[in-house]
C-alpha cells in the first residue's frame, strides 16, 4: 500500500469514527402510528335511510342533525298510544266523577288512575322512539366515514356513520423492557413524521403493564419476536395528523434526532 493511499485509509476511519461520535446520545427514536377513538351513531331500532346531512370530511357541533331514518311504524305506534291515552282519560274521568258522588269504589278509581299513567307512559315512549329517528351529533368533530348511504336499510344499533373528535386523536407506539423505566405517565414525546412540523409533541397518558410481541405493523427485523410494552399518547396539536399516519416518537423532545441513512 502506498503512502497516499494509507493516507486516505486513515482519513477515512477518522471521518467514520467523526460520525459515529456526531450520533452518540442521539435518540433513535421509536416507530408508531397515529389512531383515533371514533363516535359512532346509529338508530336504536332498524330502518331505512332517508335523508344524509353531512358528508365524509364535515365538521359538527353537538346537537347538528346528522341523518334521518324513515319513520312510519313508530308514528303509527305513536298514534295508537295517543288513542289508548284518551280511552284512559275518559276512564279515569268518568271514575272520578263516580267516586265523588259515592256511586263508585276506591277500586275502580285506583285502577283507572293506573290504566291512565300506564298509557301515558307509554306516549312517552313512542315519542321517543319516533324521536330517535333522526340521529344528532352527540359531540362535536369531524365525519370520519359513512357506513349507509340514502335509501339503505340499516340494521339496528349498526352505525350509519362515524365521529372522531378531535381530543379522542392518539399516538401510539411500543418500546422495549429496557426503556421502559424512562416512560412515566405525563411524560411529553416528540413526534415526527414526512412533512409535519417540527414542533409536534404529545403526552403519554396509558402504558400497559402487560408484554406481548412486536405487532406486524412494525417491519423492523431487529424488533421481532421481542416483547415490548405498547404506549398511548395524546398529541398536542391533533389537527395536524391523520388517522394511519406513520410518525416517529422521541422520549426526549430535546434531544437531537439521529441521522437517517
Amino acid at each position: 500500500m502506498t503512502t497516499s493511499q494509507t493516507l486516505f485509509c486513515v482519513m477515512a476511519m477518522l471521518a467514520a469514527a467523526s460520525l459515529g461520535g456526531c450520533n452518540q446520545g442521539r435518540d433513535p427514536g421509536f416507530q408508531g402510528w397515529v389512531e383515533a377513538d371514533m363516535i359512532f351513531v346509529s338508530p336504536d331500532e332498524t330502518g331505512r335511510v332517508t335523508k344524509l346531512d353531512v358528508r365524509e370530511g364535515d365538521e359538527v357541533k353537538v346537537g347538528d342533525q346528522l341523518y334521518s331514518v324513515d319513520d312510519d311504524l313508530q308514528q303509527a305506534d305513536l298514534n295508537q298510544n295517543n288513542a289508548t291515552l284518551a280511552n284512559a282519560k275518559q276512564s279515569y274521568d268518568r271514575a272520578a266523577a263516580l267516586s265523588k258522588t259515592g256511586a263508585g269504589t276506591q277500586a275502580t278509581l285506583d285502577a283507572a288512575v293506573s290504566g291512565l299513567r300506564v298509557a301515558e307512559a307509554h306516549v312517552v315512549t313512542s315519542q321517543t322512539r319516533l324521536a330517535r329517528r333522526k340521529g344528532f351529533a352527540p359531540v362535536a368533530g369531524t365525519i370520519q366515514q359513512i357506513y349507509f348511504r340514502e335509501g339503505e336499510m340499516v340494521p339496528a344499533q349498526r352505525p350509519v356513520l362515524s365521529i372522531m373528535p378531535p381530543g379522542n386523536m392518539k399516538i401510539r407506539f411500543f418500546v422495549s423492557e429496557t426503556e421502559l423505566p424512562k416512560l412515566a405517565l405525563g411524560d411529553e414525546v416528540k413526534v415526527t413524521c414526512d412533512n409535519c412540523a417540527a414542533d409536534l409533541t404529545a403526552r403519554i397518558y396509558f402504558i400497559a403493564t402487560q408484554a406481548e410481541y412486536t405487532p406486524p405493523v412494525i417491519y423492523s427485523l431487529d424488533e421481532r419476536n421481542k416483547l415490548v410494552y405498547l404506549i398511548q399518547a395524546r398529541p398536542s396539536r391533533p389537527d395536524a395528523l391523520r388517522v394511519g399516519q406513520p410518525i416517529s416518537v422521541y422520549l426526549n423532545p430535546k434531544t437531537p434526532v439521529a441521522i437517517r441513512q
